[in-house]
């Protein structure tokens, strides 16, 4: 088994990529900061903002040769960056999808001077047009009252009304709060159900995701669940240890996939071992996230309310 796969880096990308072979990776799925001002225990959310788009540009440049031919690329952002990062993109690679992610945020507080900020914006884009693209395996089950309305003869065997039907463009999942159960100590965890949704339909199983940005792990343990395998780095290490953490859990029986061995791969290797403070082959108790103090930014005209 090649060194790098089913491994996460406690290292930034940029410097970590040459690890990974080019045209290795069949799906870059990845969470980068915003430039909302996040506190990460790094400036990297703090950034002017003509510095931001140039590092955007920078990684970007970095991790496409990683991609097969036929892979795909998945972005998380933020209105605020949206566009420009889409036409940067759009010069590389084909978009495909602009998804919107509707985090379910009660409309509570907030600012006054606008309309309040519930969603994220998730780009797909494709290298060349014969992607890898699995529909059936997350089409969404109609319920029996569909079911019966779609009765008539013609409807009968249908594939569509067997399966499910295609998931839109619009998303609907619940942030995860901090009582629910799959949360840990990370400000802008993503809901494993978005992230096994892309897994599934744009990685083959037994394929490979690579995240730059892996923070709290979610691409990871969704690639570990589904049987595909995974990759990626982390520059903070105290996400590092929690992300380690969430690999050596055990993986829900029904979601070991075409992989039996998956949960066999859950490990993390730090850049150094000599160096790092090392995972040891016991999960370490949780501990709170090391807060540094944020750089000052600027105010913005309007109160920042949104969740990476």
């Amino acid at each position: 088994m090649s060194a790098w796969l089913d491994q996460v880096f406690c290292e930034d990308a940029l410097e970590g990529l040459h690890r990974i072979p080019d045209g290795s990776i069949d799906l870059i799925l990845t969470d980068p900061p915003y430039n909302l001002g996040k506190d990460y225990g790094n400036a990297s959310d703090q950034q002017p903002v003509d510095d931001f788009l140039a590092w955007t540009e920078q990684w970007v440049d970095a991790a496409l040769p990683k991609l097969k031919e036929n892979g795909s690329l998945y972005i998380f952002t933020t209105w605020r960056s949206a566009p420009e990062i889409f036409v940067m993109l759009k010069r590389r690679m084909t978009m495909i999808n602009e998804i919107i992610w509707d985090r379910r945020v009660p409309s509570m507080g907030g600012t006054v001077r606008s309309f309040t900020s519930v969603h994220d914006t998730i780009g797909l884009f494709v290298r060349r047009k014969d992607y890898y693209f699995d529909l059936d395996a997350v089409r969404i089950p109609y319920d029996a009252e569909t079911k019966k309305a779609r009765s008539r003869s013609i409807f009968i065997g249908a594939k569509w009304l067997e399966q499910g039907y295609n998931p839109k463009d619009l998303w609907s999942v619940s942030r995860l709060h901090r009582q629910h159960a799959e949360r840990v100590d990370h400000p802008t965890q993503k809901p494993l159900e978005i992230i096994e949704r892309m897994v599934k339909a744009s990685c083959p199983p037994g394929g490979v995701v690579l995240d730059l940005f892996m923070g709290s792990g979610t691409t990871a343990v969704a690639a570990r669940n589904t049987g595909r395998h995974f990759t990626g780095f982390e520059l903070n290490p105290d996400y590092c240890r929690i992300l380690a953490e969430r690999l050596a859990e055990p993986p829900p029986a029904e979601q070991l996939g075409s992989d039996p061995k998956a949960r066999g791969r859950s490990k993390v290797r730090a850049t150094d071992p000599g160096s790092d403070p090392g995972f040891p082959a016991a999960p370490p108790k949780k501990r709170a996230v090391r807060k540094t103090p944020a750089r000052a930014v600027a105010p913005s005209a309007a109160p920042n309310n949104e969740l990476e």
